[in-house]
């Protein structure tokens, strides 16, 4: 199916889906301008609180009190759908962060919106968190940024996939987070590389395919998860060939 292929590197869609075959996701040059029907409203600066706008996607209220409150909602929103409860009403979200409708509708009149604000909020602290890592050693530094990405692509998959039924897989708010990924990855994966711990003929683009599928496949627990997406990073690693082979 063409539109969740698209969609794979950032979510990795259903866990049969990717297995079938090969993610047609590009690290792709997009304009920031949010050109969906719904935007979200308020601003947000990185002096504020909260991740960096690095999608041009995000609005965070500049007040301090509307910005705990459309924090809540956010917390809140990413609870309901990390329980695969993707039909969580506006309502259930707004009591479950403890606020009543009329605030939740100022910060996110439509379903829409509260899906993108939630998408790309998440998106934005992996960015954030790229940033902190780059003061790690260079495998260090990758290997969590890699397994930060998995988690993400593991639990968050619900907000995506019902964020399709509204946007297609090409809208801006897919290609805008797609960017932010790789640009916080690349520089991670280069340092590596440079360092001689990666191996040099692999792209960020292989290596988020990589990841996004492994956090599709369906295991018992989670020790097994977490065992293939060693071996895959073991896969990475720089190895000099041996001579006498």
């Amino acid at each position: 199916m063409e539109v969740t292929s698209r969609f794979r590197f950032l979510e990795g869609a259903s866990g049969s889906d990717i297995a079938e075959g090969p993610s047609s996701f590009k690290a792709p040059e997009v304009s920031t301008a949010m050109t969906t029907t719904t935007k979200i409203e308020a601003t947000h600066t990185e002096d504020e609180a909260g991740p960096a706008d690095v999608t041009g996607l995000s609005r965070r209220p500049k007040r301090a009190d509307a910005r705990r409150n459309y924090e809540k909602l956010l917390v809140a929103a990413r609870a309901a759908f990390a329980e695969n409860d993707v039909d969580a009403s506006l309502e259930d979200i707004a009591r479950r962060a403890g606020v009543g409708i009329g605030t939740l509708y100022r910060h996110f009149p439509t379903r829409q919106a509260l899906l993108e604000a939630a998408y790309v909020d998440e998106v934005e602290a992996m960015a954030a968190a790229a940033a902190d890592l780059a003061t790690l050693p260079p495998w260090e530094a990758l290997s969590t940024f890699l397994r930060r990405f998995m988690q993400y692509a593991t639990t968050k998959r619900a907000i995506g996939q019902e964020l399709m039924a509204y946007v297609p897989a090409d809208a801006d708010v897919f290609a805008a987070c797609r960017h932010a990924i790789t640009s916080a990855g690349e520089p991670l994966l280069r340092r590596a590389q440079d360092a001689g711990i990666v191996r040099p003929d692999v792209s960020f683009t292989e290596v988020g395919r990589m990841v996004s599928g492994i956090a599709s496949v369906r295991v018992s627990n989670a020790a097994e998860l977490e065992r293939i997406f060693e071996l895959a990073l073991d896969g990475l690693r720089y190895r000099q060939a041996d001579d006498g082979a």
